[in-house]
């Protein structure tokens, strides 16, 4: 199954119609005078954000769109009828990037949202345009011309106000069942989760938030392995990071370097998304005695002096709630910002994406196994 949550499209808007060249003709009048139409305009293409998908699988096997050219214009000054706009619609969280430039066209984050992305043609005049005192019986006419044609490349990022971050098995899919209605895949063994899900956080009835599990990151993200440069940029969207950090790794590992080694690879990824605020979440506590716990703790507190940090453990439901509330509290004063500064970084981190990647993307695989990513919410 390949990734679809980055595709690359052929579009091109319809021609616009010819304009006619044509003289009246009567019972009456044998050399009446001008009367060519104008050519009507070519369609345009329009993406249209839809909340109902998830998945950019449709344009694999779909990677050329066409809108309908406009008619040509007819005698009695008859104006063609105009290409009918190609909708299409398109999963919220898609921002579409000009293959050719890597400008960013538009990021298309709510349903019902319209972006036009190829323009049609303009119809051509017809002579009955080009009448006047002095040229009474124009022979001139106007072509019609052609829509824009482009390749695009969509990316597709998750929207959630808080994403989890960490190696494999750390716990953020345990967390994000216990917090949530979601229910991903939960196992002993690493990379158990291989597609981002969402799920909504109720801290009451009148207040939540979404949370985003991405797969388990690994040493060189960055540069693609375990599929990080496709997860790291589901991120960028997110207002706050959890960096989960298992306080006794069970191959052994030291927490605090399984801390600094994934924050490397994503400021190796992106500099602008290693900005995001970070806190980190000591995670399973329960498998561990308070003494060991503390002890990381506090390795990690040295770490990021300024950083708030969590003792949570997922299955005795200790430090759930405190972390729930204060998660709350941070987004609440994070959506009080200007949307302008998250549309910004969103931008700042898919300019990062593109130029890391700037050829074609192509699939990636896991053990030999490609997979396809499918956004799943609760």
């Amino acid at each position: 199954m390949l990734f679809v949550d980055e595709v690359t499209l052929d579009v091109t808007a319809g021609r616009g119609g010819d304009g006619c060249m044509s003289f009246h003709r009567g019972p009456n009048q044998p050399k009446g005078g001008p009367d060519g139409g104008n050519g009507g305009n070519g369609g345009n293409i329009v993406f249209r954000g839809d909340a109902a998908l998830n998945t950019l699988v449709d344009f694999k096997y779909r990677p050329i769109l066409k809108s309908a050219n406009g008619r040509q214009g007819g005698s009695s000054v008859k104006t063609g009828a105009s290409g009918g706009d190609l909708v299409v619609d398109v999963p919220c969280g898609t921002s579409v990037v000009d293959d050719a430039t890597l400008e960013y066209v538009a990021d298309i984050t709510s349903p019902g949202q319209l972006v036009v992305v190829a323009r049609g043609g303009d119809g051509g005049r017809g002579n009955h345009s080009y009448r006047s005192s002095t040229n009474r019986a124009p022979r001139e006419f106007e072509r019609g011309t052609p829509g824009e044609s482009k390749r695009l490349r969509l990316h597709l990022k998750v929207l959630a106000d808080v994403g989890l971050l960490g190696k494999p098995n750390a716990g953020k899919s345990t967390l994000l069942s216990v917090v949530s209605s979601s229910k991903p895949a939960i196992a002993d063994y690493p990379f158990t989760t291989l597609v981002p899900n969402l799920g909504v956080v109720h801290v009451d009835p009148a207040r939540s938030f979404v949370m985003a599990d991405i797969p388990g990151l690994i040493e060189g993200a960055a540069s693609g392995h375990g599929l990080g440069t496709r997860f790291l940029k589901h991120l960028s969207r997110t207002h706050l990071l959890l960096h989960l950090v298992e306080v006794a790794p069970l191959d052994g590992s030291d927490a605090c370097e399984n801390l600094t080694t994934i924050e490397h690879e994503v400021s190796e990824f992106s500099v602008a998304l290693a900005e995001r605020e970070v806190w980190t979440v000591v995670t399973k506590i329960d498998a561990a005695s308070t003494e060991e716990v503390h002890a990381v703790t506090r390795r990690l507190r040295a770490l990021h002096p300024d950083r708030p940090i969590f003792e949570i453990s997922a299955a005795t439901q200790r430090g759930i709630r405190e972390l729930t509330f204060a998660l709350m509290e941070a987004v609440e004063s994070r959506l009080k910002l200007d949307a302008d500064e998250s549309t910004s970084l969103d931008k700042d981190v898919l300019t990062d994406i593109l130029n890391r990647t700037k050829s074609r993307p192509t699939p990636t695989a896991v053990d030999g196994e490609q997979v396809e990513v499918i956004y799943q919410r609760d």
